[in-house]
């Protein structure tokens, strides 16, 4: 039997599989489009029985290739760029796609694990897994936020197998180098430093929600963990919220990397003041192409991630931050 990870190149996706190994699981099919060659690196240390482009794979699932042959598929696979204005691929890949293999599963009796997005939100101040608080603010949002509304109606009718959804926020990590601008904020941060010897932030990326941009940051690291612990338990199924609960801002990622950088070179944490009396960091212009179809403030609540039983800490920017500059000094 095996376990089936869309994406499996991409930034999660890779994370996941990587998890499942280090837990002694490598009966992986890893699904994805190398289309994009750069991505291969992020299964170079993983253990799998084999990669399959993801067309191919949709087509021997709707023959009928891998009837009884499957327990779980963990689909991250996805167009995660926010600012792609082409609907019609972006409804075919997010929303088609996930929709067969949603019904396969269901026909299987297989688990379906499957990556939504915090996008879902749009630009509501209550992150809520409840339809009231649901504005998407690009197509991107909208494919994640249709098929949670399928699977919503897939779960009032009692599902025959396990069906959950994680509204992922701001993941940041290891294995996202081939993202490109689409990479996280401390990705960015990480090698303007490297480069010029000062991190740039938007204006008003000062911490506070009224005045400035302040995001909920998850570690991906902790993504992996939840993801594997409803692998575990199939009898849980729903749409859950998948960040820190905590909302930080674009300034503390800044001062935990370039603090991450200081501490590989033994020198001493400065404060955000300190940097930026040092012009180790400044502020530059709000793009015109983000507004209207940026959300400024998100911070996750866990209330029902918790109820369902998932207890363990979720990291700081402090904390994963510093786990991602140590790992990115040693792999980029």
């Amino acid at each position: 039997m095996y376990i089936v990870v869309t994406g499996a190149a991409g930034f999660i996706g890779s994370n996941i599989v990587k998890a499942l190994n280090e837990r002694g699981v490598k009966n992986i099919i890893a699904v994805d489009n190398l289309s994009k060659a750069e991505k291969f690196k992020n299964l170079v240390d993983c253990d799998i029985v084999d990669y399959i482009d993801k067309n191919d794979f949709i087509e021997r699932i709707q023959a009928g290739h891998y009837d009884g042959e499957i327990d779980a598929i963990l689909h991250e696979g996805a167009c995660s760029d926010t600012m792609e204005t082409d609907g019609r691929y972006m409804m075919e890949n997010n929303y088609r796609y996930s929709m067969i293999l949603l019904d396969w599963c269901q026909d299987q009796d297989v688990q379906f694990l499957y990556a939504s997005s915090a996008a879902t939100y749009g630009s509501t101040s209550v992150f809520k897994e409840e339809r009231q608080h649901e504005g998407p603010l690009n197509v991107y949002g909208y494919s994640k936020f249709l098929f949670d509304q399928i699977v919503r109606q897939r779960l009032a009718k009692d599902p025959s197998a396990q069906i959950v959804g994680f509204r992922y926020f701001n993941v940041y990590g290891p294995r996202e180098t081939h993202k490109g601008r689409m990479a996280s904020v401390a990705f960015h941060n990480f090698n303007q430093f490297r480069a010029d010897g000062k991190v740039k932030l938007f204006e008003g990326s000062h911490g506070y929600p009224d005045g400035g941009q302040q995001r909920d940051f998850v570690f991906v690291g902790d993504v992996a963990k939840v993801n594997l612990y409803f692998l575990d338990h199939p009898e849980k199924s729903g749409i859950f919220n998948l960040g820190s609960g905590r909302s930080q801002s674009f300034n503390d990622v800044a001062v935990a990397t370039v603090n991450g950088c200081r501490k590989a070179k033994n020198e001493a944490p400065l404060t955000l003041e300190e940097l930026r009396a040092q012009g180790l960091l400044e502020y530059i212009t709000f793009p015109e192409a983000l507004k209207g179809k940026y959300q400024a403030f998100t911070q996750g609540d866990l209330t029902k991630l918790r109820a369902a039983g998932y207890e363990a800490p979720m990291s700081t920017v402090e904390e994963g931050v510093a786990q991602y500059v140590e790992w990115l000094q040693q792999n980029v």
